[in-house]
């Protein structure tokens, strides 16, 4: 099922503005915005634990923002 423009601006606003993780997952959209990365990668970029990464890219694959391109 896809999102509609609407939906799709009230997802990523919760996901972002209305969530305390939301600064955390702005910055790994913003990263992911010009190249993918995996788990570790962002966590060294963004200078975060890897669990913390792995939450917040659980989130926002559960909320089709992104998707995984395997294992």
């Amino acid at each position: 099922m896809a999102y509609s423009h609407k939906q799709i601006k009230y997802v990523l606003n919760w996901l972002i503005a209305g969530t305390r993780g939301g600064y955390m997952r702005a910055q790994i959209i913003m990263a992911l915005k010009d190249s993918p990365m995996n788990a570790n990668q962002l966590a060294n970029l963004l200078g975060v634990d890897y669990r913390t990464v792995r939450h917040h890219l659980e989130i926002l694959e559960k909320n089709k923002i992104i998707t995984s391109a395997g294992e």
